[in-house]
């Protein structure tokens, strides 16, 4: 991507909270009266200079991590598999309540706009989320002018609300405003501000997007990516200042109805045509924030599943060439935590804190300890940047976690901590199985198959394969053997991975004295190599047909590859032995593949196809 469209997409997320992270900020403060609201400027520069701070650290991230260094990667590489998971926890709970803070911030924005609309909040959010799900299962990606407009028109809007709230009270000479009267219901201190803190430092969530896509930039890419993080990282630190000024200026306070930008403006613009352009530019870019989500949390999930923390079921791409699997469940995680906190920001914002700050905390640590092992050029100062973000965001996550615990912080912290048991759960689970299927030396010796003169590797895109109703008018006329002399039999055996299960269905398969023909699929011509090396050891006693599919896909390129050999030798019935893993427990099973079952679904139109497993038991 160009730096021009690049910002605006990848900082979606971040600039937009602007919308709610002041907010939330006040609304801790105006508990205290007008005395706690005075400390609005001091708490908002703190935040400012936190912003710097963790924006210089992660330039140091993208110029160690060119190819892309999200916490997960970064955590897991230099602090170990535990931190790593953690920092993977503090994502996932991010992510989904990123979907769920930005849709009801958005939806906030519109029933600001229009209040007749502010009972209906709950179903218009779940509507939105569950269009966002049918968007991403189809395979909508951001790019492009479509995606950037939403976030220039954020920034071209808050920029005139901003500049116009300064010009105002300039004509004042800079004098605030009289606020509303206030009734304190909580004591000024250092808790009441440690509270606001934590609030308002939720308006940096989304500040590490761009070190995860950095292989999306034009090259040179890790300097194009620092170069947008930088304006990203000002932009954000602009608004929200500005923000928080303007604020300040015009004795605006949180109230249940109606948004403090929603009173900015209609301060500034009255109800006219810039307001409504205001709220819409407002709802557009939560809306764009919130489907920020599902590019990033299917991929997190993908890593978590080629590591084997998390069920391989996630690292399947969908027809669409989306994560299916990972989009329906932040889909469904996002929806269940928007309609438990009754779609009200201010009650999610204290889940929010705990999984960003416990991520940035992590992943900068991690840095420091890749910069002191590397101690390339400029390393201390690298080190000294990523050491600065680590404490801050370190301090924030505290913070958040001590003042906010029983206001739903522990919801989130709860959510770690299960994120953490299940996920070693699942890799303990994953090595067992590893173990038991591992092949040895003296693996099974597979017999000889009889020879069968196969046709040449068919090309499922020769023939168009037969609708239900025709394959079933053919069935009446190929399955027609009435004794075991007619039937001829071609045994296939897809093959995933040379394990004790695949030879065990190999040898099955060979022991029924028919000609037995092997199948892989492989994501890469590389991988398809690599594995007829392996085969050249283990099982070069029968042949073997490699079929490379680049989307992952497994179900799909089997059943055009044995559609098309059944076109090409229509008298012969093919048999489909898959190898099946049985786990001991019930609780497993979603751990492990469906393929047989998809398989027999996908050809039981077909005449002269058996499908069967060879179940190993772990």
């Amino acid at each position: 991507m160009r730096k021009l469209v690049a910002l605006p997409v990848l900082s979606a997320d971040a600039l937009s909270s602007v919308a709610y992270g002041p907010e939330a900020m006040l609304a801790i403060l105006v508990l205290g009266g007008a005395a706690g609201l005075s400390y609005s400027l001091p708490i908002a520069a703190t935040i400012a200079f936190l912003m710097l701070a963790v924006g210089v650290s992660y330039r140091q991230t993208i110029r160690a991590y060119p190819h892309g260094g999200g916490s997960y990667i970064v955590a897991g590489d230099n602090l170990g598999r535990v931190p790593g998971l953690i920092a993977a926890a503090g994502l996932m709970t991010d992510y989904i309540l990123t979907v769920a803070v930005s849709i009801a911030s958005g939806v906030a924005a519109i029933t600001s706009a229009i209040p007749s609309l502010a009972d209906d909040a709950v179903p218009i959010g779940v509507i939105v989320i569950a269009a966002l799900l049918a968007g991403n299962l189809r395979g909508i990606r951001q790019a492009g002018s479509l995606f950037a407009a939403p976030t220039y028109a954020f920034i071209i809007a808050m920029s005139v609300l901003i500049a116009v709230g300064l010009f105002d009270a300039a004509d004042r000479g800079f004098q605030p405003a009289a606020a509303p009267p206030l009734n304190a219901t909580e004591s000024v201190g250092v808790l009441l501000a440690m509270r606001a803190f934590s609030s308002g430092a939720t308006a940096m969530t989304g500040i590490e997007a761009i070190s995860n896509a950095v292989p999306a930039f034009k090259p040179v890419a890790w300097r194009n990516a620092r170069t947008t993080l930088t304006w990203m990282v000002l932009l954000l630190i602009a608004l929200f200042a500005g923000t928080i000024a303007v604020v300040h200026l015009d004795g605006v306070v949180p109230n249940s109805r109606e948004t403090v930008l929603s009173q900015l403006a209609h301060r500034s613009f009255g109800s006219g045509a810039l307001y409504v352009f205001t709220q819409a530019a407002t709802a557009a870019v939560l809306l764009l924030a919130a489907n920020t989500a599902y590019n990033d949390f299917p991929r997190v999930l993908y890593l978590l599943a080629r590591d084997d923390h998390a069920p391989r079921i996630f690292l399947r791409l969908g027809d669409r060439l989306a994560f299916s699997n990972g989009i329906i469940l932040l889909s469904v995680a996002a929806m269940v935590v928007y309609v438990a906190f009754s779609g009200m920001t201010g009650a999610l914002i204290p889940l929010y804190a705990v999984g960003v700050f416990l991520a940035f905390a992590l992943s900068q640590a991690g840095m420091v300890v890749h910069w002191w092992r590397l101690r390339d050029r400029h390393w201390r100062k690298s080190l000294f940047f990523n050491a600065t973000g680590g404490l801050l965001s370190a301090l924030v996550f505290i913070t958040a976690g001590i003042t906010k615990f029983t206001s739903g912080a522990w919801v989130a912290v709860l959510a770690v901590g299960l994120f953490l048991l299940v996920t070693m759960r699942i890799r303990h689970h994953y090595d067992t199985v590893g173990r038991a299927l591992r092949l040895h030396p003296r693996a099974i010796e597979l017999p000889t198959a009889p020879a069968l003169r196969l046709p040449a590797a068919p090309d499922a895109a020769e023939t168009p394969p037969k609708a239900p109703a025709e394959a079933r008018r053919a069935a009446a006329e190929e399955e027609s053997e009435e004794t075991p002399e007619e039937i001829r039999h071609l045994s296939v055996v897809p093959v995933a991975s040379l394990d004790l299960a695949a030879m065990r269905a190999l040898a099955y398969a060979a022991s029924l004295q028919q000609p037995v023909l092997a199948l892989h699929v492989s994501p890469a011509e590389e991988e398809a190599e690599r594995f007829r090396g392996y085969w050249s050891l283990w099982g070069d006693h029968l042949p073997l047909e490699v079929v490379v599919s680049p989307y992952r896909a497994i179900v799909a390129p089997l059943v055009h590859y044995i559609e098309a050999l059944h076109r090409q030798r229509p008298d012969l019935t093919l048999t489909v032995i898959l190898p099946e893993i049985v786990p001991r427990h019930w609780w497993h099973r979603a751990l492990h593949s469906r393929t047989a079952a998809r398989l027999r679904h996908a050809l039981r139109p077909l005449p002269k196809i058996v499908v069967t497993t060879v179940p190993f038991h772990v």
